[in-house]
């Protein structure tokens, strides 16, 4: 899933890629992924694009006009630049954004899910990003992360956008490794020393992947963006670190991976793929 570091690299590259543009169509191109019926789609057309904003992992259309486009890529979704302007319909297709200057965006999603989603808001609507925590490099995360007792699982706090806003499971893995905290341990029984480290490491772990991500040039169409993660998706290779076998434990929806020796005390976290036994 596209998280902060790459939202906010692809938000600079789009705003360059089409500074000054005006939009001169709207080509909703699958039928769920648009979620707001006011204002219609081609109330854009001919409003000039002012900015690309981002919250969390959302990008923003700022025009001169009282309209705006949001959208989210979610887990699949990417992103094409294209010049000159295409007309066919890849599978997948979400939305084509067509702006002057033979230029345009394409939405698509891999995959079947179908959870890419665009909005079309008032200017001050701020529509999905109601809401959202805040954001690892601002003193209200800070604070929260220093003084919380929540007693969820800090993985699944880190992940919760309502919480924190732009981190996904992908960089919390690697946040966590990186302070040698395990992804089962709470902040509620967290000392002071261990709530600094992943203070820091989130916001190193973050900043590296953004430097990362400013290296990318157009759009966001790998189908794979997981080559860049220190220790996500990369389980039975050898720690950066330490060189033990780094583990994983296997959800519906998301996967944790860890490396034992630096973050668990050697202690092996119980996964469904391996056995109900394994504790």
């Amino acid at each position: 899933m596209p998280e902060l570091p790459e939202m906010q690299a692809l938000a600079e590259r789009l705003e360059e890629f089409l500074e000054g543009a005006a939009f001169v169509g709207v080509d909703p191109l699958g039928f769920a992924a648009l979620k707001t019926v006011t204002p219609p789609p081609d109330a854009v057309v001919g409003a000039h694009l002012t900015a690309v904003t981002r919250r969390a992992k959302y990008l923003r259309f700022v025009t001169d006009r009282e309209i705006a486009i949001v959208f989210h890529l979610s887990q699949a979704g990417r992103l094409d630049v294209e010049t000159p302007t295409k007309k066919t319909k890849p599978k997948g297709a979400a939305v084509r954004f067509r702006f002057d200057d033979d230029r345009a965006v394409l939405i698509r999603e891999h995959g079947h899910e179908r959870k890419v989603a665009w909005w079309v808001l008032d200017a001050t609507d701020e529509g999905p990003t109601v809401g959202l925590g805040p954001e690892p490099d601002s003193d209200e995360f800070e604070t929260l992360l220093l003084t919380s007792t929540d007693k969820r699982r800090i993985h699944t706090f880190l992940r919760d956008q309502r919480t924190v806003a732009g981190i996904g499971r992908g960089y919390a893995n690697d946040a966590l490794h990186r302070a040698h905290i395990s992804p089962y341990a709470t902040l509620a029984k967290m000392d002071p020393e261990a709530r600094r480290r992943l203070v820091d490491a989130i916001r190193v772990t973050m900043a590296e992947a953004l430097t990362s991500e400013r290296d990318r040039r157009g759009g966001l169409s790998e189908p794979k963006l997981g080559d860049r993660f220190r220790v996500h998706n990369r389980h039975g290779l050898p720690c950066p670190e330490c060189e033990t076998p780094m583990r994983r434990v296997s959800f519906e929806s998301h996967e944790i991976t860890y490396c034992p020796t630096c973050q668990t005390d050697g202690k092996i976290l119980a996964d469904r793929r391996m056995s109900r036994l394994v504790k």
